[in-house]
């Protein structure tokens, strides 16, 4: 297999595990439940679901007033997004 579709696989997957982790969060949060740790949330984003984590903030309307998560899930896509520039583009651009 091509390692481009591994990680874009791999992106896909951790993208729909943390945009469904913030609506599980929100559905218990609204039933009184035990809730997911913050910590958590965030650990997903850093592993590449910072897309789907904002996608399901907004989409959920979850966690939207947080500083934290206000700051911190955009402020982590954009050193992914300088990861990825710096980093990964020049590796593709000698194939």
């Amino acid at each position: 297999m091509d390692t481009s579709f591994i990680f874009f696989m791999y992106l896909l997957l951790v993208n729909a595990v943390a945009f469904s982790l913030m609506g599980i969060d929100k559905r218990k949060a609204r039933k009184n439940e035990y809730r997911i740790p913050e910590k958590n949330l965030f650990m997903w984003a850093i592993a590449g679901g910072s897309v789907g984590s904002i996608t399901g903030m907004y989409f959920f309307r979850h966690k939207t007033r947080h500083p934290s998560f206000q700051i911190g899930m955009p402020l982590i896509l954009l050193v992914q997004i300088y990861i990825c520039i710096r980093f990964l583009l020049p590796v593709y651009a000698l194939i």
